[in-house]
C-alpha cells in the first residue's frame, strides 16, 4: 500500500460497534441492512419493517423482541480486527478521540462493557444517538460527528444544522471518522470530515454505495491495513 500522505488529521472518531424476520420467513437482505446501520433505534426498526408489510408484527413488538435478543448478544462479540491496535496507539500519542454511535447509551455499554481495556481509552468522551440534550439528527445527517467534535473535543466546528465559518469547515476537515455502516459514511462526508469506511464486503455490492454523492476518502477490507503516517499520524513502530 502507498504511503501518500491524504491529509492532515489532529482527531479522530470512531463508530466501529435477523433471527425475528426468519419466524416469519423474510430476509433481511444487504440492501435493506445497508439502510439500517448507524440509524436511530425506532427510525432504523421502522424502515425495516416498511420492507415487509404483510407480516402481523408490530413496531412495539419488534423491538421489544429485538432488544431480548441484542441483550443476549452485546456482552460477547469480539472487537474488529486492528480497532484495539489503532485506538491505544492514537491514545499513546495523544491524538483526541472520541466516540459518535447511534446506539442507546444502555446499549453501547452493554456492547462496550467487557471491552474497557479499549473503549476506556476515550475516557467517557461518547456521544450516543438517544443523548436528547443535543438535539440530533440520526444519520446520515452530520449532526452526531459535528457534536462529538465540539462537545467532546471541545472543537470549534460550528453546529449542524447551521452555516459553518470557514475557520469551522476548515476545523472539521482536520477530522478523521471510522465508519463501518453506509449512513454513518455519508454523516461523516456531510460533516466535512474525512471518512476511512471499513464495511463488511457485502455492503461493497449495495447500489446506494456505487455511484452515490458521498464516497469515502478510504475503503479498507479491514483496520489491520490503516496506515496511520497516510493521515499525518505518527507511525505504528513509533
Amino acid at each position: 500500500m502507498t504511503t501518500e500522505k491524504i491529509a492532515d488529521i489532529q482527531y479522530a472518531l470512531f463508530d466501529m460497534d435477523d433471527k425475528i424476520l426468519e419466524r416469519y420467513g423474510k430476509e433481511m437482505t444487504w440492501d435493506i441492512k445497508a439502510g439500517l446501520m448507524g440509524k436511530p433505534e425506532i427510525e432504523a426498526c421502522k424502515h425495516l419493517l416498511s420492507f415487509f408489510p404483510d407480516i402481523s408484527l408490530t413496531l412495539e413488538t419488534y423491538m421489544r423482541e429485538r432488544n431480548e435478543l441484542q441483550d443476549q448478544l452485546w456482552p460477547t462479540v469480539p472487537l474488529l480486527p486492528g480497532v484495539a491496535k489503532l485506538v491505544q496507539h492514537l491514545k499513546k500519542h495523544n491524538i483526541s478521540m472520541a466516540v459518535a454511535t447511534g446506539s442507546r447509551r444502555d446499549k453501547y455499554e452493554l456492547k462496550t462493557g467487557h471491552h474497557q481495556d479499549v473503549f476506556g481509552l476515550f475516557e467517557g468522551k461518547v456521544v450516543c444517538g438517544n443523548d436528547k440534550q443535543y438535539n440530533m439528527r440520526g444519520k446520515p445527517f452530520p449532526d452526531i460527528f459535528i457534536t462529538a467534535a465540539r462537545e467532546m473535543l471541545g472543537r470549534d466546528v460550528g453546529d449542524a444544522q447551521g452555516e459553518p465559518t470557514p475557520a469551522q469547515v476548515a476545523e472539521r476537515a482536520k477530522g478523521l471518522v471510522f465508519e463501518d455502516g453506509l449512513p454513518g459514511m455519508q454523516a461523516g462526508k456531510r460533516a466535512g470530515m474525512k471518512v476511512v469506511w471499513v464495511p463488511d464486503p457485502n455492503l461493497l455490492g449495495v447500489e446506494d454505495t456505487k455511484d452515490g454523492p458521498e464516497t469515502a476518502d478510504q475503503v479498507l477490507r479491514s483496520l489491520e491495513n490503516f496506515v496511520p503516517e497516510q493521515w499525518g499520524l505518527p507511525p505504528y513502530d513509533s
